[in-house]
């Protein structure tokens, strides 16, 4: 994905320089994390959107049903579709890190080819129409989602997903926000 310039060109906001609001997620960010990420600086010039952001991706990640591999896959899948060379940089290092999702799968996701696991690419499949349609799968798209064993409550997840990422993939877009160091080594070869 090339990489457009900025729409807007403004420094992340850190817990000194913002909105009271989003301090608190800001200084959660720097204890739970060990640093605050460039994304969460940017999303704190609207608290709303920075808390309401934290509480979805939260959400998701406890009550998706999904097990961390296939959080990622789904997370990879909307970033890439998305064209939000950070955010695909962030899961694929958590990922690989964290969600131990096979190295082929991670390539698979980061590239919008097939994965070689097959649950996975049912997701991943399901995951891409979703965005791409806009939220209109046809019934094909759901049956093959149900038949690779996912349930009906995950569809809503996986739109809670595309929701979250819409919210971080379109800050990135806008402010085109720089990588940080601790997922430096996942970055998109521009």
């Amino acid at each position: 994905m090339t990489v457009s310039a900025a729409s807007l060109t403004l420094a992340p906001l850190t817990a000194d320089t913002a909105d009271p609001a989003a301090v608190p997620a800001l200084e959660n960010a720097a204890k739970r994390l060990g640093f605050v990420p460039n994304m969460y600086g940017y999303m704190a010039y609207a608290p709303d959107l920075l808390n309401t952001y934290l509480a979805g991706y939260e959400g998701f990640r406890r009550n998706s049903g999904f097990t961390p591999a296939e959080q990622e896959t789904v997370f990879l899948a909307i970033s890439k579709a998305n064209g939000c060379d950070y955010c695909v940089a962030v899961h694929s290092m958590i990922a690989e890190k964290m969600s131990k999702v096979p190295a082929d799968s991670i390539a698979a996701l980061r590239s919008g080819s097939t994965l070689p696991d097959s649950r996975l690419e049912a997701l991943a499949a399901f995951t891409r129409t979703m965005v791409k349609t806009a939220g209109r799968p046809n019934r094909a798209d759901v049956d093959a989602f149900l038949a690779a064993g996912f349930e009906p409550h995950q569809v809503f997840a996986v739109i809670l997903a595309i929701s979250v990422k819409t919210f971080s993939n379109y800050t990135n877009h806008v402010v085109a926000t720089k990588l940080d160091p601790a997922f430096s080594g996942h970055a998109v070869a521009a």
